[in-house]
């Protein structure tokens, strides 16, 4: 386990506040990190819930990943809610937790598909308590490569879907664009790679390309309810599924807060957790960097991140087992807050500039950002390369992550060209870098508090995440950008550190207990 020296040494934020002062529970004690939330206890305290308008009671979608009832409010340049506000911003749930494990099941038919009834019991059960809001729970349950690799090598049962005998990988989502493009079989689900810029703290060692076979995203306003989720799923009781899992990390974290004028949480928790580089943190921020993430343009809207809505990209439309689906990359990172405030982008334009684009001259503003990016093609991110020798972050990816031409869905919804693929569910935490984790050495385990990034997206396909990963380093299909990826000229990255990537396959959410499981023999 790292200490605090070792910390110091590695490079990574060090914060003053301790978790073992904020009651965080120790790496290597699952029952007590899944008791206390750390730090984040004090959250429900210091931030009011956002506010949610009524609905009735309506059953969960299909689409796992959909945050039901997540409201869209109109923001000002301060990011604040305001009648004269312009930019409409999705107002994400306050508290976001990730489980990941592996499966504690003997792999042969007759114990899978037990496991695979008793999951969804105690998953039905949750949903009797908690409507799938942010003012209930929302459950996201998604499954690695391990799984599918190690525990249904061949389906036994023929079906609608499938036929008797096959084989893994067979049975997964096929990915035709890249499939036609390399000539051969791609699937949607891939494992996770590094991308150019990819860089772990110092002595940290590579970045880890984990293997779970399951993570839970857990999605609400309320601390509690997550808690009750959590014990329901993880617990060890009978009427719970904690026996189905050995728990590999608990990562915990927050988002929002200032939408509607109080101090946002990210300001609040970095300040309280002593983070260097914490006041410089504008007052209503979203995420620690102070720009608002969840502008309603730049995320995929409705079911648009599904494998089988967009023509031609997966094999599941109209009749396929995973329809309904999307995958789901998860990564941890480090981000320096010293570095993005106080070093190489000191400036309000500088840090405008990087996230977006150069050459923009916005009016100087203190607050948080909610700025509406312009948007620009490769051969426009290249010219500014060309002029000023940077390129930003949203920039860089506009012309990968959306939709090249009108297009209409399988579900006959028309999209302009330009409309948003992915779906971003990150938030920013203090875990360092998890909250719980079951191999503190491997996972380079501290309890000093650091400011990070939990990153979660859902696409299509995970070709398009490795795209538009690839852009924000300056790699494009037809060019590279002349810019080192690690440079303070190429957007955010020289203020993040990566340390943990996996993909996973969310399945719908009437498959989304051991997938497959009912096929085996």
């Amino acid at each position: 386990m790292a200490d605090g020296n070792e910390n110091a040494r590695a490079g990574r934020p060090r914060g003053n506040l301790s978790r073992r002062r904020l009651l965080q529970g120790t790496a290597g004690t699952f029952g007590t990190a899944l008791a206390s939330a750390g730090i984040y206890e004090l959250i429900d305290g210091m931030a009011k819930p956002p506010e949610r308008a009524a609905v009735a009671d309506s059953p969960p979608v299909q689409e796992q990943y959909v945050l039901q009832n997540e409201q869209v409010v109109m923001v000002d340049g301060s990011g604040v809610k305001s009648g004269d506000g312009t930019i409409a911003v999705r107002v994400p749930a306050m508290h976001d937790h990730v489980i990941t494990a592996r499966l504690n099941v003997p792999a042969n038919a007759k114990a899978l598909q037990e496991a695979q009834h008793h999951l969804e019991s105690a998953l039905l059960g949750l949903e009797r308590r908690f409507p799938p809001t942010p003012t209930g729970v929302a459950t996201t349950v998604a499954w690695g490569l391990p799984y599918f690799r190690n525990y249904i090598p061949t389906l036994g049962k023929a079906s609608g879907f499938f036929r008797a005998g096959t084989r893994y990988p067979a049975y997964l989502p096929v990915d035709l664009t890249a499939s036609k493009a390399e000539g051969h079989t791609v699937y949607a689900l891939q494992e996770a790679r590094t991308f150019p810029s990819d860089q772990p703290p110092p002595g940290f060692g590579p970045v880890r390309l984990e293997q779970n076979d399951v993570v839970v995203l857990l999605r609400s306003d309320s601390l509690a309810n997550i808690k009750e989720a959590q014990n329901a799923l993880f617990g060890p009781g009978s009427n719970q599924a904690g026996s189905l899992f050995k728990v590999t990390s608990i990562r915990q974290g927050f988002s929002g807060g200032g939408f509607y004028g109080q101090q946002g949480l990210p300001s609040k928790l970095a300040l309280a957790a002593g983070i260097p580089g914490a006041q410089s943190i504008p007052r209503q921020a979203q995420g620690f960097l102070g720009f608002a993430t969840t502008l309603d343009s730049n995320m995929g809207p409705g079911n648009i991140p599904s494998l089988e809505t967009l023509p031609g990209l997966t094999d599941q439309w109209p009749n396929g087992y995973f329809k309904q689906g999307t995958t789901m990359h998860l990564s941890h990172l480090f981000q320096d807050l010293v570095t993005w405030y106080e070093r190489n982008f000191p400036q309000y334009a500088d840090r405008v500039q990087a996230m977006l684009q150069p050459g923009l001259s916005p009016a100087p503003a203190p607050g948080t950002l909610a700025l509406q990016p312009p948007g620009q093609s490769e051969a426009e991110v290249a010219q500014g390369v060309q002029r000023y020798h940077a390129y930003g972050h949203t920039g860089s990816m506009s012309q990968v992550d959306s939709t090249t031409s009108p297009t209409t869905s399988n579900y006959g919804k028309a999209y302009p060209a330009g409309t948003t693929i992915p779906v971003r569910g990150d938030f920013d935490t203090l875990d360092n870098p998890f909250h719980y984790t079951s191999d503190p050495t491997a996972d380079h385990y501290s309890k000093e508090l650091a400011a990070g990034l939990h990153f979660i997206s859902f696409q299509p396909t995970i070709s398009i995440f490795n795209l538009v990963r690839l852009s924000m380093d300056g790699y494009f299909p037809d060019m590279t950008l002349p810019v080192a990826p690690r440079s303070p000229h190429a957007g955010i990255n020289s203020v993040l550190t990566t340390t943990h990537r996996q993909n996973y396959l969310v399945p719908p959410r009437r498959h989304r207990s051991l997938p497959l499981a009912e096929f085996l023999v």
